[in-house]
């Protein structure tokens, strides 16, 4: 099967490091060209072969490859991502649900292999899930919920280290939302 990893990749992380360098908006230019990107790569996924999954997989890594070579902040660009993945899937409800999840994992994966910081992913990500769960038909603890779950998902399989790092980064309120872990994310000590 042939994907457009370096293709898809390269978009992003061009685009977003060309409109940063213009003085854009970190977070909205991430969502914006994310966005962008991931709807007509899911438009054209039958004609080369790309599933969703791959796709946000891509699209997160030069998101978080352009905000990087730019030196700007992961945070924004993960609370960009989210934004900019469910606006190109147009997914709501549980769908949105999982794509947030997915997404959260693919940028802290990302986010693990550049050697960025793994709690302003974490917090960014849970950030974009809050901004965009209205529009997704779901409640921002929910939302919450299921970014935090994918980011520690995605630490998990980094390191035990960043598994406490992004756990540390999401147990606690943001943007006003206190987010709830559910098993097998809790710590020591949390019923």
């Amino acid at each position: 099967m042939k994907t457009t990893q370096p293709g898809t990749m390269e978009t992003v992380k061009n685009g977003i490091v060309t409109a940063v360098k213009g003085g854009g908006d970190i977070a909205k230019v991430t969502a914006d060209t994310v966005g962008n990107t991931l709807s007509t790569t899911l438009k054209d996924a039958g004609k080369v072969g790309t599933s969703a999954t791959e796709a946000i997989g891509h699209v997160a890594g030069g998101a978080i490859q352009g905000v990087t070579d730019v030196g700007a902040h992961l945070g924004l660009a993960a609370k960009g991502t989210v934004v900019g993945v469910l606006r190109g899937t147009k997914h709501v409800g549980n769908e949105a649900m999982d794509t947030i999840g997915h997404t959260a994992g693919a940028v802290i994966h990302h986010t693990a292999a550049v050697g960025g910081k793994l709690e302003h992913a974490a917090t960014g990500l849970v950030e974009g899930a809050i901004q965009s769960a209205k529009g997704i038909g779901v409640s921002a603890e929910d939302a919450a919920s299921a970014a935090a779950h994918g980011a520690l998902k995605g630490a998990e399989k980094v390191s035990t280290a960043a598994l406490e790092t992004v756990r540390n980064a999401v147990t606690q309120s943001i943007s006003g939302v206190k987010v709830v872990l559910k098993e097998p994310f809790k710590g020591k000590g949390e019923k």
